[in-house]
């Protein structure tokens, strides 16, 4: 009996975790269809900066303006859809966690798309610029003619955005992951050296090679991790409170039994 009550309980969480990515997927399609109407626009924003450099895009291919209004619609569909997945996330777990823990985890799902368009923006307005002007300088004093093709400049402009716009979500991921009890501040401090040695890998990776755009892209994503550690530190000294007023109760309803 027990075997087989464990098997349904495994069944359960398959059709619950089954049920929540089917929402999760219907979301995503539903963005990626509000995101065809919104891609023309957002399309000639993120040409400017092109514009102002002085060249112009080409169409190598005749799937190229096609392929680019999908990714634009696709990350579109992204930045809606990365809210309700952590909290459908969150509604997979919440059943395991504790009242007040399902209460404080709850709180973190508005922030995700707060910290998102955080990203975006750093990323957008001061990593990719920087990028753009490095690699236009070196083509110039190369004595090259700038001729680009819209596919490989857009490729470019999302492999810096993307990546840096996750990476903003890290004090969140660390919140929710200590509220899970599955880190917490003492370990996090334990492995600061690899994580710096991590983040400081990709800021060299998704910037110019050069010192100064390490260096800006650096500094803040080591001040997120320093700011994860911190804000996991809070999550965790409320935990301990929470656990110390709970063995407190059990030991006064065990006081009261004894003197009955």
């Amino acid at each position: 009996m027990t075997q087989q009550n464990e098997e349904m309980t495994l069944s359960d969480h398959l059709s619950e975790l089954r049920k929540r990515l089917i929402y999760v997927l219907s979301i995503f399609i539903l963005g990626l269809i509000a995101g065809f109407f919104v891609a023309d626009p957002v399309y000639r924003y993120l040409t400017k900066a092109e514009t102002a450099q002085g060249f112009v895009l080409h169409a190598f291919s005749f799937w190229d303006g096609i392929g680019i209004y999908m990714k634009i619609a696709g990350l579109f569909s992204l930045v809606i859809t990365l809210p309700f997945t952590v909290y459908q996330i969150w509604r997979f777990v919440s059943p395991g966690l504790r009242p007040q823990e399902r209460k404080a985890s709850l709180k973190y799902v508005p922030y995700v798309f707060l910290l998102f368009l955080v990203g975006v923006a750093f990323s957008y307005y001061v990593v990719f610029p920087m990028a753009l002007a490095f690699t236009s300088t070196i083509t110039e004093k190369m004595g090259l003619v700038e001729t680009y093709g819209m596919k490989q400049y857009f490729s470019f402009l999302f492999g810096i955005v993307l990546p840096v716009s996750l990476l903003f979500e890290l004090p969140l991921l660390i919140m929710f992951l200590t509220g899970l009890r599955i880190l917490n501040p003492i370990r996090l401090r334990k492995m600061r050296r690899v994580a710096y040695f991590v983040l400081i890998f990709i800021a060299v990776v998704v910037t110019p090679p050069d010192f100064i755009s390490d260096l800006l892209v650096m500094i803040p994503l080591l001040l997120l991790y320093e700011i994860s550690v911190f804000l996991s530190a809070v999550v965790y000294r409320k935990q301990l409170a929470a656990d110390q007023e709970i063995e407190s109760r059990y030991e006064r309803a065990d006081d009261k039994q004894h003197v009955g």
